[in-house]
Parts: structure tokens; C-alpha cells; sequence
């Protein structure tokens, strides 16, 4: 059973990172992943949706040339604003989540 204060980390992990996307996320992660499997977890499945949505925003900021990368820009904000919140949601019920249309580097 997965106690409330993991629960609440693991989901402030993800609320914090809309506002300092790497250090609020790391700083948790980094003093609670050897004490909590559950925040681990979110933890390396935050940080591998951080590594794969910077590939592609670069990869899109690249691409802005053709014009498309503007489209795709937009798109990759709205995507990571709303899976960040279903992220969010789903630690705090006490569920992991995996979030689509990333390569998971941190194993």
C-alpha cells in the first residue's frame, strides 16, 4: 500500500515542475527515490518525459523554417501541459503513469 505523503510527493513532483521544470523535480526525487519505490518512479518517468520532449521541441525549433515547427511547438506544449496534469493526477490516486511518445532513458 502506497502511503499519502508518497502519494503527495510523487504529485508535487509533477505540479512543481510546471514551474521549475528541473531543479523542483529533481531536488524531490533525488531525497526520496531510495526511500520510496512509488516516488522513484515518477521521478525517472518525469525525467525521461523531460529528455524526450526537449529532443523534440529542439527537433521542432529546427524545423520552424518550414513552418511546421510552429504547429508542432504548440502542439508539444499542449501535450506536455495536459500529460503532466494526468501525471499528477494519477500519483496522487496512487497509480503509476507512462507517458506516450517517449524513449525511456533513465532506467
Amino acid at each position: 500500500m502506497i502511503k499519502s505523503e508518497e502519494r503527495m510527493l510523487a504529485a508535487i513532483l509533477y505540479v512543481v515542475s510546471l514551474f521549475f521544470p528541473i531543479i523542483g523535480p529533481l531536488v524531490i526525487w533525488l531525497l526520496k527515490k531510495d526511500e520510496s519505490s512509488f516516488i522513484n518512479y515518477h521521478g525517472r518517468e518525469y525525467f525521461n518525459f523531460f529528455i524526450s520532449y526537449t529532443v523534440y521541441s529542439v527537433i521542432s525549433g529546427i524545423l520552424i523554417f518550414l513552418i511546421v515547427g510552429i504547429i508542432l511547438l504548440w502542439i508539444l506544449g499542449i501535450m506536455a501541459l495536459v500529460f503532466t496534469i494526468i501525471a499528477a493526477v494519477k500519483a496522487y490516486e496512487g497509480n503509476e503513469y507512462r507517458f506516450p511518445l517517449i524513449f525511456r532513458v533513465i532506467k
